[in-house]
């Protein structure tokens, strides 16, 4: 009577757990295709005509890829399609990789980022009052090379990194050292020159051999035109009566400010190596994710090659960058190690507020979801 008993008991118990498990696993499906469903919808506002020039993005969450896709071509003239595998142009998101670059330095006890520029380029104007730390956050007060007239003189010419320093260090400064944060591409050109006389190598050659190499991103380069780059996605400007292909510029100039290329799995093993401390000590890496304050003491939202904002009260670490024919955004929020990116290959279609969107909807699903867990 016993074993006649047990045994319904145990049949019965199993049928519900199968039952429950059979549940569980449909909602699982539909809950990760509805998703699916809403972040395709968002990006489609903006990518949404497969004929044009489009972009890839990806939603990684604690390793786990929840999200991976690419819409649109990546090269117009050959029809081809984009894949989540194409390389980009990443614009000032390189300034992630050049303060970083710094901060390895530092590590090795190679300079100090309060040390005065004029330790390492002893005529630079007034270098004696601004450090290494007021370019790595935009409150140098140096002027922006990128809004200089006479930028174009020099946009396709091939410029050592001296020269390109040089071009901008006389004109007039914005305003003083610490007084304001101001976003600025030359602080990050200036940071560049002293990887390079700090190391003994190229920016190209410190990069690749300290990050990415280190990082495991075998498909993250160096910008050039001239190089064959396997799956590359070509760069377009929209004009009234269609597309053409990027204007065509010197990666001499923009340099460590804005030169590097990657893809979006490639930039997930970024954010890996700086989590797992790959690249730099936790102590050290903090040092980019912290906010800090102007000389009157009032806290920006800014570290070192990181803006560091919310989403919906939840902080975050993101970044942008536009390049002639790109445009990109990352966005990575730690409390939930969710990262969020986007790459386009087409300066008409912008991936910033899509990316931030699609983060927003992750963030609220993953709050959701932990909520009905409990």
């Amino acid at each position: 009577m016993y074993n006649k008993l047990h045994n319904m008991i145990t049949k019965k118990t199993i049928a519900i757990l199968i039952s429950l498990l059979i549940c569980t696993s449909i909602d699982a499906q539909l809950y990760t295709k509805k998703f699916e469903q809403k972040i395709d919808s968002l990006i489609l506002t903006g990518f949404g005509n497969k004929n044009e020039p489009g972009g890839a993005f990806m939603i990684m969450h604690k390793g786990k890829s929840y999200y991976r896709k690419a819409f649109g071509k990546a090269n117009l003239e050959l029809e081809a399609d984009m894949t989540p595998d194409n390389v980009f142009q990443i614009g000032s998101m390189t300034k992630q990789f050049t303060a970083v670059a710094i901060l390895i330095l530092e590590q090795q006890g190679k300079l100090n980022v309060n040390d005065p520029i004029s330790k390492y380029i002893p005529d630079y104007p007034n270098g004696d009052k601004i450090s290494i730390h007021h370019l790595l956050t935009h409150t140098s007060g140096i002027k922006d090379f990128t809004k200089m007239k006479s930028l174009s003189s020099i946009a396709q010419k091939e410029m050592e990194p001296k020269a390109m320093v040089d071009f901008f260090k006389n004109e007039p400064v914005d305003f003083m050292p610490g007084e304001k944060f101001d976003y600025n591409n030359s602080g990050y050109v200036v940071l560049g020159y002293i990887i390079e006389l700090v190391s003994g190598d190229t920016y190209e050659n410190f990069i690749r051999k300290n990050i990415f190499e280190k990082a495991g991103m075998s498909h993250s380069y160096y910008a050039s035109d001239r190089k064959v780059i396997s799956k590359r996605a070509y760069g377009y400007h929209k004009k009234e009566y269609g597309f053409v292909n990027k204007t065509v510029i010197s990666f001499s100039v923009p340099f460590s400010s804005g030169s590097l290329m990657s893809t979006v799995d490639d930039l997930w093993k970024w954010q890996q190596a700086l989590n797992q401390n790959i690249l730099l000590n936790s102590s050290q890496a903090q040092k980019a994710f912290q906010k800090y304050k102007l000389n009157n003491g009032k806290e920006f939202t800014y570290g070192y090659g990181w803006h560091l904002k919310e989403i919906n009260g939840t902080p975050d670490r993101e970044h942008g960058g536009s390049v002639f024919g790109f445009k990109s955004m990352g966005v990575y929020i730690p409390e939930e190690d969710l990262y969020v990116v986007g790459l386009s290959n087409c300066d008409c279609h912008s991936p910033t507020e899509i990316t931030r969107n699609m983060a927003t909807i992750a963030l609220s699903t993953l709050k959701n979801s932990t909520k009905a867990d409990k």
